[in-house]
């Protein structure tokens, strides 16, 4: 299998429809998950529903780059969302998330097998590579916290 195939099928893993690593995807934590129980406060912790804005900011920063824009996502904005005011408002943002997961998904198959050691916008970044593998190990340790956070909620 080629190098930009496995990282798209280890992204489409954590996101979408695996269970190798964590026994758990962020589409089976959040898909019929209520958005009274996503903006639920824990302690001081970020609510589920902030995590998963937080991972959909990346995934569509990132993307952009991969579809030939600029880098312009930044981790001081990474964490600030309006909470959602309706279920549909979830349900949609929802659909958009796993959407643009699988774009994303789609983007990193499609990078020439070549193009994975290439600087990612500033030798600061590393390569595509290191940033799709970042990408994934990112998305791994937020699901973490959002299912420990879920438990809390569901367990009270």
């Amino acid at each position: 299998m080629k190098s930009n195939q496995h990282l798209a099928d280890r992204f489409r893993e954590v996101l979408l429809n695996g269970t190798f690593i964590a026994n758990t995807n962020y589409k089976d934590q959040l898909e019929n998950l209520p958005l009274k129980i996503a903006q639920t406060k824990v302690g001081d912790l970020n609510t589920i529903a902030i995590l998963a804005q937080h991972i959909h900011y990346y995934i569509k920063g990132v993307a952009n780059v991969f579809k030939g824009g600029p880098l312009e996502i930044r981790d001081a904005y990474s964490f600030d969302f309006p909470a959602f005011a309706s279920e549909a408002e979830w349900q949609s943002f929802l659909k958009t998330f796993f959407n643009d997961a699988e774009e994303f998904a789609t983007l990193v198959s499609q990078i020439p097998e070549n193009t994975l050691n290439d600087v990612f916008i500033d030798k600061k970044y590393g390569t595509f590579q290191r940033n799709i593998e970042g990408m994934i190990e990112h998305c791994y340790y937020h699901l973490g916290q959002l299912v420990l956070i879920k438990k809390m909620i569901l367990n009270t």
